[in-house]
């Protein structure tokens, strides 16, 4: 079957960029007060269902994943990129962290705890969600939690550089509502949403309001 090609595009950029967003990015959570909060809720959530392990999927670097580990979860990471995978092998050897694509996770139907996709989803384009969103459902526990993250709004912006490497990259931002309603129609129950407001203030400024979803796959 041939690949789509935004998953060529996707992995191919984030490849050529990897070191560089790695010593961007490394220390983002510790000014994000708001967006740690979000991620040490799902974690006690969680920890308390103990339905097994937690995929971070998209995982990049690496850094969400070894977070929930500080926080005590089960955590592993699961990204398209090897050269992204590089660098989180490298930074945290004592995890674990494999290569593999959202459209088709190589995991056991409901092994999961947890599945955290945290600004992972941002890259996949609309037509291709309902089948992203089986694949979680698939893969969660009877009882597991989900956890998306994502820029809100309801446009497509294209970005061709990143610290002067060429990219193509396509980051599409999409408003929670519509979110919700794709991750309810996949089987999943709606359990909190929550949107951060646009900052330009920070160290780590964002344009857009950013919206964490939380959603559970039902027990029966």
């Amino acid at each position: 079957m041939t690949e789509p090609a935004f998953l060529q595009t996707t992995r191919a950029s984030y490849d050529v960029m990897a070191d560089d967003y790695a010593a961007r990015f490394q220390d983002e959570l510790a000014a994000k007060p708001i967006d740690r909060a979000v991620l040490a809720g799902f974690a006690e959530l969680v920890q308390a269902r103990s339905r097994g392990p937690v995929a971070d999927v998209g995982c990049g670097t690496g850094r969400v994943t070894q977070h929930l580990h500080t926080l005590g979860v089960d955590a592993f990471g699961i990204d398209l990129s090897p050269g992204m995978l590089a660098v989180a092998r490298r930074k945290y050897p004592g995890l674990r962290f494999e290569e593999g694509s959202m459209l088709g996770l190589d995991l056991p139907d409901g092994g999961l705890g947890g599945l955290l996709a945290w600004y992972s989803t941002i890259h996949v384009p609309d037509e291709q969600l309902p089948q992203v969103f089986a694949e979680f459902y698939r893969v969660l526990a009877p009882g597991g939690h989900l956890l998306l993250g994502f820029q809100a709004g309801e446009e497509v912006v294209r970005r061709t550089d990143a610290w002067g490497r060429d990219i193509q990259l396509d980051f599409i931002r999409r408003e929670p509502e519509r979110m919700a309603g794709l991750l309810t129609r996949a089987g999943l129950t709606m359990k909190a949403r929550t949107v951060r407001e646009i900052d330009d203030e920070s160290e780590f400024p964002e344009p857009t309001p950013q919206a964490f979803l939380l959603a559970r796959k039902p027990r029966s």
